[in-house]
Formats: C-alpha cells, structure tokens, sequence
C-alpha cells in the first residue's frame, strides 16, 4: 500500500520539476537589461555576498526592524527543507532509532508551528494583511498543513497515507503558486549580485583588496 503512495509522490514531483524545468526556460528567453556603467567591482565578489552575508538580518532594514519575523522565517524554511528530505528518505526513515525519529518530529512540528503563526500574522498585521493575496493565505497554510503531516506521521505511523496525500497536493500545486518562488529566489540574488558587485556598492570587505 505505501509502496503506491511513495509512487504517486514520484509522479507528483516528476510533474513539478518538469513544470518549474518550463518555467525556468521561459525564465531564460527573457531579455535582460543592458548595464551600460564602466565596471568599478568584481561581479563575483558580488554574487557571493549576495548569497551570504547579502542574506543576513542587518543587511537589509525590513530584517533589521524586525527581526523576530525573520527568525520565525528562517525556521519556517528550515522546517521545509527538513520536511521534503523526510518526504525523499520516507521508505528508511522507519528504519532509524525512535530517538532520532522523535527529533525529527519535533523539528517538523516547530516548522509548521512557524508557519502558522505567519499564517494568522497575515490576518493581524495590517501592512501583511493588506499585500497579502489569496493564494499568499492558501500556499502557507498548505506548506504548514505539509509539515503538520510528517511530523504527525513521525509520532504516529499509520498516518503515513496523510502525509504523501498532503504531499503530493503541494507538489502539484507548487507551480501555479507562491511556492514557486523557491526557483525564483536563485535568480534574483545572482541578477543582485552580478549587478551590485558590478557596481562595487557592497561593504569594501566583500570586495576585497583593490
């Protein structure tokens, strides 16, 4: 029985790699803006601040001025990517020790734990509330109900079907959602970098010695 479910798992993340594959190609034939400035910086050194310390809560003001929304988001995420490599290794994860298995569970539970209370801050804050559109609602509750799942399933086995179901939903929905902007992330913070670094407007510490 599990074996028809974990197959229904790889044909719904079969069909969400090949969506975001024709996304991403899309993605790809667009024009990109010409940047006609005379160099000033390394566009590497730009690109690897963009993808660290770029992402750090004092490099920007929103993170700065609120800082508890950015640790909620990183344990939010956290929980996600802990979550989907639960959801890969779902065959052997019964093979380890109840210990680790009880830890596990507690790491999905916070993350949907997080996830809904971004979820009901959506309804509370009002800047939030007022950029905030259905399928803003819709994708956190979704990926916090993803979470709920394993973890559920970790404390409890036989919910296994409820996890690959609930799974299987968000992959397929992934796509046509907010949830799609996990390959979009990438792109951006390259196109920041290569354009800032070009620019050397980043800290003289990330642009090294010239």
């Amino acid at each position: 029985m599990n074996l028809y479910w974990y197959l229904l798992i790889v044909l719904a993340g079969a069909f969400t790699l090949l969506a975001f594959g024709v996304r991403l190609r899309k993605f790809s034939r667009l024009a990109l803006p010409v940047d006609r400035s005379a160099p000033k910086g390394k566009v590497m050194w730009g690109i690897a601040y963009a993808y660290t310390l770029g992402m750090a809560p004092w490099a920007k003001e929103s993170t700065r001025r609120h800082a508890l929304a950015y640790l909620r988001g990183v344990a939010f995420h956290l929980g996600i990517f802990l979550c989907l490599a639960l959801l890969v290794t779902s065959p052997w994860i019964p093979l380890l020790p109840i210990i680790w298995r009880t830890w596990l569970a507690i790491g999905a539970a916070l993350g949907a734990f997080f996830g809904l209370i971004g979820f009901i801050a959506r309804f509370v804050e009002h800047n939030l509330k007022s950029l905030s559109t259905p399928d803003d609602y819709f994708s956190v509750l979704l990926v916090s109900l993803f979470m709920g799942a394993a973890a559920l399933w970790l404390f409890l086995p036989a919910t296994l079907p409820v996890f690959y179901g609930v799974s299987a939903f968000m992959l397929i929905y992934a796509p046509f959602s907010k949830i799609r902007h996990c390959i979009y992330f990438a792109f951006s913070r390259l196109f920041f970098g290569r354009f800032f670094g070009n620019r050397a407007v980043f800290p003289h510490s990330q642009q090294g010695a010239r």
